[in-house]
């Protein structure tokens, strides 16, 4: 029987032609892997709860995982960026979903807790709540070893996780996929660098000659700036890390304070992972340049003080879809994305397909490895192991007919050796 809510159970074949569509870009996940799992079913009797973005993407992980001889539950990670066709085209699969676009918070937690409910031995996160959430409310499956061991597919997240690693807090062995090579080096940068669509397609705005400000030069805002400089914009990037910093200047950004971009930007985009990196302030609000656009690709709605700019605003307009346009009482007009969320995934689809097939490949085997070394794992951060990440790489490239060098022995034996010198 599958457990389930979701907005509308007829739009179940609209989400498996976008299933269809990622599946045919996913060739790790949703070939060579989901090929292997459903012959070996390595997740036999496993319960995999996942709090992620479901999106066509994620419907392929699931059933991938459920290939494997997974039971799988998922939620949201984000209140708008569930794709509802999706999420009815994966009920009629017999997954177990509870995720529609535009719940509250009451409901969003209330779609963990089904999840958790059903007791699951894996957690995939993105962004940490179900992880905290099965930590605060579900001691007992933490505390009597039903979780088995958890994986986190953010940033954010896995700064969360090491707060509470540092407190001495995290009580479930915790693997930062986030961190590995194929993930943050594609989809953070690549994904997320091509999150601006979002702002095109938000507002209809042509990039060249605008001022765009990038909040951050971390992975994901390094792709950002790249890719408005790409499109003829004039990229200013702001950033509180000195060595990030050069490395903008260096790369021929324009480097300075976000206060001091205020009045000049027509555009500003953020994805640092903190928050109020536009100052929650008045005399900050009557700086911004009229006809601003705002918009946010970090995980949490707190990076654009969007509770605040709400309250100052003399007038709300929705005037697109998830697109809002805030009269100051200036006169100023501020044009505001997916209310402060992350506007990739609301005004768009999320990342491309191709990239979060490493993402999601690394996920699938990750779980795969939590079962077979379950005997082994110990509470705390765990650092997904080389010959995974290596071997989605490999996959990945063989996938699309491209072959690198090996190493010859003396060549090995050279780099990991010492006494040969000058």
């Amino acid at each position: 029987m599958v457990n389930y809510k979701v907005a509308d159970e007829s739009l179940a074949e609209k989400g498996k032609e976008a299933l269809y569509i990622a599946e045919n870009k996913m060739p790790v996940t949703a070939k060579v892997i989901r090929e292997r799992f459903e012959k070996e079913k390595p997740l036999q009797g496993i319960i995999i709860a996942g709090c992620l973005h479901v999106t066509k993407e994620t419907g392929n992980l699931a059933r991938t995982l459920k290939a494997g001889g997974a039971e799988v539950y998922l939620c949201g990670s984000n209140p708008l960026s569930t794709q509802d066709d999706v999420s009815a085209a994966l009920v009629e699969e017999g997954i177990n979903v509870f995720a529609w676009h535009g719940n509250t918070d009451e409901e969003f937690y209330w779609c963990i807790r089904q999840c958790l409910n059903a007791k699951p031995n894996i957690l995939i996160d993105d962004g940490a709540d179900m992880i905290v959430t099965a930590h605060k409310e579900f001691p007992e499956l933490v505390e009597n070893g039903t979780i088995i061991a958890c994986q986190e597919e953010t940033t954010t997240g896995v700064k969360r996780f090491r707060a509470m690693a540092k407190k001495g807090v995290l009580k479930v062995p915790l693997f930062p996929v986030n961190d590995a090579r194929c993930k943050n080096q594609f989809d953070n940068e690549l994904g997320t660098g091509q999150g601006i669509v979002a702002a095109i397609y938000g507002m209809h705005v042509l990039f060249a000659g605008k001022k765009v400000v990038i909040a951050g030069y971390g992975h994901c805002s390094t792709g950002m700036a790249l890719r408005a400089r790409g499109l003829g914009a004039n990229v200013i990037v702001t950033e509180v890390d000195p060595t990030k910093a050069l490395q903008a200047v260096f790369a021929g950004y324009t480097v300075k304070p976000i206060i001091d971009t205020l009045e000049e930007a027509d555009i500003i985009l953020t994805a640092t992972g903190c928050k109020h990196v536009i100052p929650p302030k008045i005399e900050i609000f009557d700086k911004l340049k009229d006809g601003i656009i705002l918009g946010n690709l970090g995980h949490f709605d707190i990076e654009i003080p969007t509770k605040e700019l709400y309250e100052y605003a003399k007038e709300i307009k929705p005037i697109r879809s998830n697109v809002e346009e805030l009269l100051m009482p200036n006169g100023k007009k501020v044009y505001l994305l997916a209310k402060g969320r992350l506007a990739n995934l609301v005004l768009s689809e999320g990342h491309p397909s191709e990239v979060m097939d490493m993402s999601f490949g690394l996920q699938s085997l990750m779980s795969e490895f939590i079962v077979q070394n379950k005997d082994n794992l110990k509470p705390g951060i765990i650092e997904v192991p080389k010959e995974i990440d290596d071997k989605v790489g490999f996959l990945k490239l063989k996938s699309m007919g491209i072959r690198i060098d090996d190493l010859t022995k003396e060549q090995y034996n050279y780099i990991h050796g010492y006494e040969e010198g000058t």
